[in-house]
């Protein structure tokens, strides 16, 4: 009894024991003491795999956590524009950078081995509206996908998407300093899209599909502020990956459809390095 000195006329219906009513909880079946109440529930590590199965969007948390983590920790290491120039030279896509009245190499790029680059480059942005921009579009569309694809899927879903954006960038415009997270964002529109025509739906008469064609619009119309290659490279690898994976229970899913998105991000790299070494 934890109140010794209570009287009370209730007892646990699992154990028998006397206790008040402060201290009995519902069940289902009567009311249990603090002690069967505690012996009932399952495991530690087993409530915490619950309750991280019932959240769907945890891994699109942490992508536009490491973003916006990226742009702060940028934005307070000095320099110019917000202070993100020193970062993005060090990160931000481009083959080779060469001065515009010398000719002369300025960044080494993709061509001369700063391979990272076509990683680090998809969570570099130039710009509060840039990043808020991408982070809310990958809010709106990231947790509907990672529920249908699994977290594990979903993410190799993003990262096939950001390296397709990159070979992309590199084919298209391998001079020109390139970041963000647009390129893995369009791969998310066209895993969408892939997923809902491989299901008999025209993703087009949906808000997926009107949203992508206004996007692909405002990506030509603005094509001098927007990498053209990053969006198109990211959309493509996403809807190949879309087309093979989606479509399976996140949990019953083929062993098969964790390959494709590798195999696409193999492809996008080999892409990259060949178009940054032809420049």
């Amino acid at each position: 009894m934890r109140h010794p000195g209570r009287m009370t006329g209730r007892s646990c219906t699992r154990c028998g024991r006397p206790a008040c009513a402060d201290c009995l909880a519902p069940a289902a079946v009567g009311s249990l003491c603090p002690d069967c109440v505690r012996a009932g529930r399952p495991p530690l590590a087993d409530r915490v795999k619950m309750r991280s199965a019932g959240s769907f969007d945890l891994v699109t948390k942490a992508l536009i956590a490491v973003n916006v983590a990226v742009f702060v920790g940028a934005a307070l290491s000095g320099g110019d524009a917000m202070g993100i120039t020193t970062w993005h030279e060090k990160g931000a896509l481009v083959a080779v950078f060469r001065s515009r009245n010398t000719g002369e190499i300025i960044l080494p790029g993709v061509a001369g081995g700063e391979w990272w680059r076509l990683v680090t480059s998809g969570f570099l942005h130039y710009g509060v509206i840039h990043v808020l921009m991408n982070m809310y579009v990958l809010w709106s569309v990231g947790p509907t996908l990672e529920r249908e694809l699994g977290r594990t899927r979903f993410l190799l879903v993003y990262l096939a998407s950001l390296l397709g954006g990159s070979a992309g960038a590199l084919l298209v415009s391998p001079g020109t300093l390139t970041a963000g997270a647009s390129g893995a964002i369009f791969g998310m529109f066209g895993a969408f899209a892939a997923g809902l025509q491989k299901r008999g739906i025209n993703p087009f008469r949906t808000g997926i599909g009107t949203t992508l064609l206004i996007n692909v619009g405002l990506t030509f119309a603005l094509s001098s502020f927007i990498s053209v290659g990053g969006h198109l490279g990211g959309l493509v690898a996403g809807a190949i990956c879309g087309w093979f994976v989606l479509g399976f229970p996140p949990h019953r899913s083929p062993s098969w459809t964790y390959l494709v998105p590798v195999a696409v991000a193999v492809v996008s790299i080999a892409v990259a390095l060949q178009a940054a070494g032809r420049y």
